[in-house]
């Protein structure tokens, strides 16, 4: 039977929740049989396996392998959705019109897109001024 693969962050996270949660409820339901196992619980797993997570990457058990980006393999994210409406378009699936109504959709959206990055950058860059002067 195959171990199940979690997201490096996600396992980390449970790892977190697992060990705090077993430390608390040893601590409330039996501190006095299961006193040495409270400190063991909780180094175990904040000391010894989260490190070990942070350490092996994706040579531990449980840790999935990173896959690569989308956006990153074959250009900007802006140029993917028009290469595939391209692609429909030569394949047939679409005809001119509609071809040409979904890209000019696009280009819109690309050009909003362009529109709140300027006005984010403004802001920010005012931001940065505004701190400066009160320094």
């Amino acid at each position: 039977m195959a171990l199940p693969t979690f997201e490096k962050k996600r396992l980390i996270g449970l790892i977190a929740i697992l060990s705090f949660g077993l430390t608390s409820l040893l601590a409330v339901l039996l501190p006095s049989v299961l006193g040495p196992l409270i400190p063991a619980t909780f180094i175990t797993g904040f000391f010894i396996l989260i490190p070990l997570v942070l350490v092996l990457d994706e040579d531990f058990p449980l840790v999935a392998a990173d896959e690569p980006d989308p956006s990153t393999e074959s250009g900007t994210t802006a140029e993917r959705p028009v290469a595939a409406l391209r692609e429909r378009y030569a394949s047939g699936e679409i005809d001119e019109a509609e071809f040409e109504r979904k890209l000019d959709r696009l280009l819109a959206t690309e050009d909003l897109d362009e529109r709140f990055d300027r006005v984010d950058s403004d802001r920010d860059e005012r931001r940065r001024e505004r701190d400066l002067e009160l320094e």
